[in-house]
């Protein structure tokens, strides 16, 4: 491992460990830059244009970039946005042989943090170089100091550097401690269970009970019983009292995922609880009394729900004390190598391989593709590339069709030339649903909801076009 730089003074830095990427297609300038700051004692890697460059700073940490304006395909002021939504915190030098206000002006406002000039004066490019260095050194040691004197926790089982995930982290240290509500809303897949555990694991309720009930997934005639409990001979299968989960909750924290699909009197009696803190079991007369947070989830626009009366207004607000909204993957993609590295350690350890990696050409289609799965759909593909991997790196073959960017182009008339139209139907409607059934982590509600049919409808056509539905996954 590299030794850390060292502060001389305000602005200026020591080079020793310190690396620089240069990116430019001309060969004699990239020899000449690497000899001038291999001589200053900075570590030099060179890349011959954009998409090496970004290739290079996933798997690489650097301290500067040096970029070339004018390379060819895609410009250095092009490839700015594209370089700052992977690694928002290096400084990038433009550097050109047409320094017009104009191209100062476009670069900056792109993100770099400055412009030289071909040809360039050696003394001054060193001293722009140290200040950048020097200058954002400082600014991410305030950074962290400010996050160290708010206490910011770090959650073990949460993966994410890129800030909209830090400043998630840092308003998740900051409403745990407290005993309000709590309404995590984020696209499916996002991790929401993962962040009502970490709410629950740094708060004072940690040592006492953290019950996760997925309400979409418990039958509406089953569910009050399930979170309220019953007395004997409340219905004909209740041959015992049972608690329900609010009580196995006393003095820690329920966490209610999907309520946005929670039935509307069910929603009055969650209401009531949350009000009083009390409630009776199915088929009681007494009321019980209990202390428990109430931490609920949903991938539905409750907002526009409460406006289309699928769901009560007065429980929105008082579910929504403190809101925390995750980003999807696609807004964070900076986040996509490292959580594909943590996710291949993971399923290569416990497949028994001692040594996988993920290839370039693999990190780059992921790297470009969307993710509408999220974090959910990127560890299943990691999981997958993981078990049918037969050499020492996951390439893209190894990654779903989707994610590829391939179709349903692979059908059966190339296998069948002479299939009827039924069939070619049939076998593209088996494409689809399966397909979104693994976008869906397997969860035929959330499947059915997307198609816009009845959870009936689909389990027909799942039996019939013989699709063999997957164990279901984490979140």
């Amino acid at each position: 491992m590299s030794e850390p730089a060292v502060l001389d003074t305000v602005g200026q830095t020591n080079p020793r460990g310190q690396r620089i990427l240069i990116v430019d297609d001309e060969a004699g300038i990239r020899d000449s830059l690497d000899t001038l700051l291999t001589l200053e004692g900075f570590q030099v890697d060179t890349a011959v244009d954009g998409r090496q460059g970004l290739d290079q700073v996933t798997r690489t940490a650097y301290d500067l970039m040096l970029l070339d304006l004018a390379l060819p395909g895609e410009s250095g002021i092009d490839l700015l946005p594209r370089i700052k939504s992977l690694v928002p915190d290096m400084p990038v030098i433009l550097i050109t042989a047409y320094g017009t206000v104009g191209n100062v002006v476009d670069a900056i406002r792109a993100g770099a943090s400055n412009f030289v000039q071909k040809p360039w004066d050696n003394e001054k490019l060193l001293a722009d170089i140290r200040s950048a260095i020097g200058k954002n050194k400082a600014e991410q040691e305030v950074v962290q100091l400010k996050r160290t004197l708010k206490q910011r926790v770090s959650f073990e089982n949460i993966v994410g550097k890129s800030e909209p995930m830090l400043q998630l982290f840092d308003l998740v240290a900051q409403v745990a401690p407290s005993r309000s509500t709590v309404l995590i809303q984020g696209e499916s897949g996002t991790g929401k269970e993962l962040i009502a555990k970490a709410i629950h694991q740094h708060s004072p309720r940690r040592d006492k009970p953290f019950i996760p009930v997925n309400t979409g997934a418990v039958p509406s005639e089953l569910l009050e019983s399930t979170l309220f409990g019953h007395e004997r001979g409340a219905f004909t299968s209740a041959v015992a009292a049972k608690k329900g989960l609010f009580e196995v909750a006393d003095g820690g924290t329920l966490f209610l995922d999907e309520i946005g699909t929670m039935q509307m009197d069910m929603q009055a009696k969650i209401l009531r609880v949350l009000q009083d803190k009390r409630f009776m079991h199915v088929g009681g007369t007494s009321e019980i009394q209990v202390d428990v947070r109430i931490v609920a989830a949903t991938n539905v626009n409750l907002e526009q729900a409460v406006k289309d009366g699928r769901f009560r207004e007065d429980l929105f607000y008082r579910l929504n004390v403190i809101s925390l909204q995750l980003p999807p993957l696609r807004n964070r993609k900076g986040d996509i190598p490292l959580l594909a590295h943590h996710y291949l350690k993971y399923y290569a350890e416990e497949n028994g391989f001692t040594e996988l990696e993920l290839s370039s050409e693999a990190l780059r289609v992921m790297m470009d593709y969307d993710w509408p799965g999220n974090v959910r759909e990127l560890e299943n593909a990691m999981e997958r590339g993981v078990v049918l991997a037969s050499g020492p790196a996951i390439t893209p073959e190894l990654l779903p069709s989707q994610i590829r960017g391939n179709t349903y182009s692979t059908n059966l008339l190339e296998q069948r030339p002479d299939a009827s139209l039924f069939d070619v139907i049939e076998d593209i409607e088996r494409r689809i649903i399966a397909d979104r059934l693994e976008r869906c982590n397997w969860n035929q509600t959330e499947a059915a909801e997307f198609f816009r049919v009845p959870l009936s409808t689909l389990n027909q056509k799942i039996k019939r076009l013989n699709i063999e539905v997957k164990k279901r996954g984490r979140e």
